[in-house]
């Protein structure tokens, strides 16, 4: 639907309320605003001691306007317990509704999305094409689909549409991956549910840890492979994994997914992060079907082409040279990944001579995104971490820790990164188990805030500030032919001396589901050149667009900026 002008001057005022911009030599940096923000959810999952694999992993959360009000509103997923999932307690998720003044208030119980089972991720898409963004919760036991009532409710409809599935899933991605105009599903599985057969702390090599008996896996487990919903415009899906080519003759240990168009040829590709095994990378064939190119391309492995423990996941194009790229974070003893697409079909291992490898090297990353957070038109790299084993809150003899802290790089702009974690506010020293992430402009002031989950704890909600000091653009698209949200549409964004390419996605990081607007940093430019090749095949172009504002692009009526009569 589009919104009156009166909204998107609304949403541009908001940032006015928090101060006025700073000087342009200002760094930018993050601060904590959850207690002040009124977020009152606290995430569990499991025992303290964390017997099992699953007890360690979860915590998802989502940013999304469910109420089209031109405020990001927040989900957050929750987890359970074995003893009170075998009596059907339910742990409740939170909805807060975003009040369009830095607070939030608690909806959960009249939005009817408290869940069921076990939490561990979300997704977030307008799989109805009704306008109204939709919810998928991703769970142990059971995955549960909310479609939004337009009310600030919301109906399960799991059965009808066939998604309820009941493997472990991690995380999920909607998108249209045969352009038909509506929202496919990709859910990604780590393993089968069954506490019995997971082992006990040090029965084997596959439960212990540098000599310390811990929870066992993710070897010696079954692994399970990834599910491709094709949406049958009815409201219902069907699971075309096999025809689809998805299901790999070995199976995977999934936790995170990405989607986007890798090869430049106008079809959205697939990503998965794995754990202990190689990563996978699905080029689309453009007939339903898709090839796991990833060994091949380079673009699973270390620069050693050794399996890594593969977490968080985002693609971006970091060097600006019209080709996404792609970060990938790792278990600890082992470096996040930076891999640059060559645009012939392969990836180059960049992380060493970027400069990310040794300063992640120490932490169990998770959540991680591509964001322009200082808005210079180069795609910087955020990602957070925490340990999964508890000894470790008291055991120091191998030099790790529990509780970690976030980690920031701001892009060079010549290929380079530099380690700016300390430099960027209190917000990113706080000492978390922290898992799931999710970025977006949570106060519509033009710079990218994350919200990140925490294991058995608080969420924390980082406001950037200082962002906004150099210009910036926002686009939130509206299609007609193409799918409602507008995800897979490219937008091309040519400001200065600087093009740009952005794609609309709500998936990457893990467990979590991101702003759907596409965000700009334009450094000192005050206007830009923008051009969207929609998901349908029509292409938009729009001439000198105003730095500074959040603007609407439809696929049939054009763009809406502030003043405008449209």
């Amino acid at each position: 639907m589009i919104r009156p002008v009166g909204w998107l001057l609304s949403t541009l005022g908001f940032g006015a309320l928090l101060g006025s911009r700073p000087a342009a030599d200002t760094l930018p940096v993050f601060h904590d605003i959850t207690a002040a923000a009124g977020i009152r959810f606290r995430h569990s999952s499991g025992s303290p001691d964390k017997n099992f694999i699953f007890e360690a992993k979860g915590g998802g959360v989502a940013l999304l306007d469910y109420d089209n009000d031109g405020f990001l509103d927040l989900f957050f997923v929750n987890g359970n317990t074995l003893e009170e999932l075998a009596k059907g307690v339910v742990h409740s998720n939170a909805l807060y509704h975003s009040n369009g003044d830095g607070t939030y208030t608690d909806v959960t119980s009249k939005a009817g999305v408290q869940g069921r089972g076990w939490g561990m991720g979300i997704a977030v898409g307008d799989y109805d094409n009704d306008g109204w963004p939709d919810i998928y919760v991703l769970g142990l036991t059971e995955n549960i689909l909310y479609r939004n009532n337009h009310d600030g409710t919301y109906t399960d409809v799991t059965a009808k549409a066939g998604l309820r599935d009941g493997r472990w899933s991690t995380s999920a991605a909607f998108f249209d991956y045969d352009r038909d105009g509506w929202l496919d599903l990709y859910v990604v599985h780590y393993s089968r549910f069954n506490p019995s057969a997971m082992g006990s702390k040090g029965q084997s090599a596959y439960c212990m840890y540098r000599g310390v008996p811990v929870m066992c896996g993710p070897r010696g487990l079954e692994g399970e492979n990834g599910t491709l919903y094709h949406n049958n415009g009815d409201g219902t899906f069907t699971d075309v994994s096999k025809q689809a080519g998805i299901l790999n003759r070995y199976k995977v240990y999934g936790l995170g997914v990405a989607v986007g168009d890798f090869n430049n040829d106008g079809w959205p590709d697939i990503y998965v992060a794995n754990d202990s095994c190689p990563s996978q990378l699905f080029l689309n064939k453009h007939n339903g079907t898709f090839e796991d190119v990833g060994l091949a391309a380079g673009a699973v492995l270390s620069d050693d082409g050794m399996e890594q423990a593969g977490m968080g996941i985002d693609a971006a194009d970091y060097d600006n040279d019209g080709w996404l790229d792609i970060t990938k974070t790792n278990f600890s003893y082992d470096y996040n990944n930076l891999y640059h697409n060559e645009r012939n079909g392969m990836f180059s291992e960049q992380a060493r001579a970027s400069g990310i490898a040794q300063p992640t090297m120490p932490f169990v990353c998770w959540g991680t995104r591509f964001i322009d957070y200082d808005n210079d038109g180069w795609k910087d790299i955020f990602a957070v971490a925490g340990h999964v084993y508890p000894h470790l809150k008291t055991d120091s003899a191998t030099g790790e820790k529990y509780y970690q802290p976030k980690l920031l790089f701001h892009n060079l702009g010549n290929g380079k990164f530099a380690d700016v974690s300390q430099k960027s506010g209190p917000g990113l020293q706080l000492q978390k188990a922290s898992r799931g992430a999710a970025f977006g402009d949570l106060d519509n002031d033009g710079d990218i805030d994350a919200v990140v989950c925490n294991l058995d704890d608080a969420p924390t909600i980082l406001r950037n500030e200082g962002g906004n000091a150099k210009n910036w653009l926002i686009l939130r698209l509206v299609g007609s032919r193409s799918n409602k949200l507008g995800i897979g549409a490219r937008v091309i964004v040519k400001a200065g001396s600087l093009q740009q390419i952005g794609e609309a996605t709500t998936s990457s990081s893990i467990f979590s589901a991101n702003d759907p607007r596409v965000h700009f940093g334009l450094g000192n430019a005050t206007e830009a050149d923008v051009e969207i090749r929609w998901p349908s095949g029509k292409v938009q172009n729009f001439p000198k667009v105003a730095a500074n504002h959040i603007v609407v692009t439809d696929e049939d009526k054009g763009l809406i900026v502030p003043g405008s009569a449209k």
